[in-house]
């Protein structure tokens, strides 16, 4: 089986998140979607964060009618700060009856060269990539590396911090998530 692991402090999912999935599911050789929610991005300031099993309850919540769809906390088990090598190299082990691959937007494609041993990601896995829009349109090094595998897919410009400041802000943010992550959010009174 074909695992696709779409990484993300998912804080919180939103439909974006889930549309992506979806779509790379139908459009790619993938037979399943691990949703890894990551605890600590080592570019991502650690106190904007909800506790990491917050996280992954939305993300079950989002999820949870998709059968090929499914959160992970395997990152939870690592060292942190973790890097995407350490968490595909312990998931290869652990499971080697799946083949790995990474899905990324193609935002984090234009860095991936900064990423920790990048090349030994491109040797031994494949990296799917969906579109974004970007600010900065400098050339993208990898796009036609052998591995990386540009996908037709919707542009979502959704983002995470905008829901956390329209939440602040007193504003609606209902259809920009799942009915029940949504509910999960007012429930637990987060972001405000």
């Amino acid at each position: 089986m074909k695992i696709g692991l779409y990484f993300g402090t998912f804080n919180p999912v939103h439909v974006g998140h889930v549309i992506l999935a979806n779509h790379m599911l139908h459009h790619t050789a993938l037979d399943e979607i691990w949703m890894v929610v990551t605890p600590h991005n080592p570019h991502k300031k650690k106190h904007t964060l909800l506790d990491n099993h917050h996280r992954l309850e939305m993300v079950y919540k989002a999820t949870e009618e998709y059968d090929h769809i499914h959160p992970s906390d395997i990152e939870f088990k690592l060292t942190q700060p973790n890097y995407t090598i350490n968490t595909l190299v312990h998931l290869s082990e652990k499971f080697p009856q799946h083949e790995f691959a990474i899905m990324m937007g193609e935002d984090n494609l234009r860095s991936f060269h900064k990423w920790k041993n990048y090349e030994m990601i491109l040797q031994d896995y494949d990296v799917f990539v969906y579109p974004r829009i970007a600010e900065n349109q400098e050339e993208v090094i990898l796009k036609s590396h052998p591995k990386v595998h540009l996908i037709q897919a919707p542009i979502v410009d959704i983002s995470s911090t905008l829901i956390r400041k329209s939440i602040q802000d007193k504003k609606s943010v209902q259809h920009l998530l799942a009915p029940k992550v949504w509910s999960y959010i007012d429930l637990m009174n987060f972001y405000q």
